[in-house]
């Protein structure tokens, strides 16, 4: 009686009864059609509103990360993807529990949800590692004239990321393929034999552990970081990029030399720039011994003197050892870098040899024959400058 009173009510009213009219059309219309095609319509409608509401929300969220730094464009930019995937694997869910689905469909939709569900989790956690990274490193130059402490932030940061992307993916797919009742059984009779298979299983993944565990002890231990300037298997060159297996280096033609993680754990080489980019560049000269060492002395301070590429601490010449016909010159000149050394050695020798040139010209090593020649020796010689045959 209530029911029918309250419908004769909104029957009385012009708009009660359009409403009434529109709710039984929409029952009849969900009583007439089939309840496949009842839930394809309500699949598609759910995933055009997700749509439309992530096009609504990133709208907004431009607008409003407009007048922000650039920390915030780019997180907005970088997340548009995943919040996406995220607002269309909700608006599905409700449209999974609305239609008139099967109990088998309704569990396959189910778990393909699910397995949307983990991917935006992980996702989301790669997006924000790789916005922490990126913030964090953009108070470090490395352009900078002393960049040894960027240059380490970098290296860990970079390292660390890798290995940290690694295991979210990792568990990413461990999360997914565990939400197969198949693989999470198989995964439980693993755990029971974890003996035999965790043999297996390392001999196996040895490569990539051993990569793995050795990024993280470079990144602790950090035997070298990102530019550092190295003489590895008799090339020069600087390290470019450290990646969680490989580590690309730079070479000064610029070829690129690529060697595993675990080389630099295991094998010798020279870091350039350990604990400072600074070197000392040595040039070696030999000279006759009637150059006077203390002229030399004086142009080599004159050149590093006049040189942009010194850096004003270390010049030095010294003798370090006398030959049989010429005198061993060491020259010692420093530098802010590597490649500035190099140079500074090539100015030093090219500077140094012509001054020697035009200020000492038979100071050049040169062999001599001194001695005294007797009656037969002078007889030889005047038969041979005639050009007969010498008598012996």
């Amino acid at each position: 009686m209530l029911q029918q009173a309250f419908s004769l009510l909104r029957c009385t009213l012009p708009l009660g009864c359009m409403e009434a009219r529109l709710e039984q059309y929409i029952h009849a219309f969900i009583r007439w059609v089939p309840d496949p095609i009842l839930s394809i319509l309500i699949l598609l409608l759910s995933f055009v509103l997700g749509l439309l509401i992530h096009k609504i929300v990133f709208r907004i969220s431009t607008r409003l990360a407009e007048k922000r730094d650039l920390f915030w464009r780019s997180l907005v930019q970088r997340t548009r993807r995943p919040v996406r995937l995220a607002i269309l694997t909700w608006t599905l869910s409700l449209g999974v529990v609305v239609a008139p689905l099967s109990a088998n469909a309704e569990s396959v939709l189910r778990h393909i949800l699910l397995l949307c569900f983990i991917v935006v989790i992980g996702w989301m956690a790669r997006t924000a590692l790789h916005i922490w990274t990126t913030v964090y490193l953009r108070r470090f130059k490395l352009d900078a004239e002393d960049n040894l402490l960027a240059r380490k932030h970098v290296t860990q940061s970079r390292i660390l990321e890798r290995v940290a992307v690694t295991v979210i993916i990792a568990f990413t797919i461990s999360a997914a393929l565990m939400s197969f009742p198949g693989v999470r059984q198989y995964g439980v009779s693993l755990m029971a034999s974890a003996g035999v298979a965790g043999i297996v299983l390392g001999l196996a993944l040895q490569p990539v552990l051993k990569n793995l565990f050795a990024g993280i002890q470079l990144a602790i231990t950090q035997p070298i970081r990102i530019d550092d300037a190295l003489l590895v298997e008799g090339e020069w060159g600087n390290v470019e990029e450290i990646t969680s297996t490989y580590v690309v280096v730079k070479l000064w033609d610029w070829r690129r030399l690529i060697l595993p993680l675990g080389y630099f754990i295991e094998t010798p080489f020279q870091n350039w720039t350990r604990e400072g980019s600074a070197l000392i560049g040595t040039v070696i000269i030999y000279l006759d011994y009637s150059v006077p060492v203390a002229e030399v002395r004086r142009k080599v301070e004159e050149i590093a003197a006049n040189s942009s590429l010194w850096d004003r601490d270390v010049v030095n010449v010294a003798v370090t050892d006398f030959k049989e016909s010429v005198m061993e010159v060491r020259i010692l000149v420093s530098a802010s870098n590597a490649g500035r050394a190099f140079d500074l050695r090539c100015e030093v020798r090219e500077k140094l040899i012509d001054f020697i040139q035009q200020t000492y010209p038979s100071g050049l090593p040169k062999v001599r024959a001194e001695g005294s020649t007797d009656a037969r020796g002078r007889a030889v010689a005047a038969e041979a400058s005639q050009g007969a045959a010498p008598t012996l």
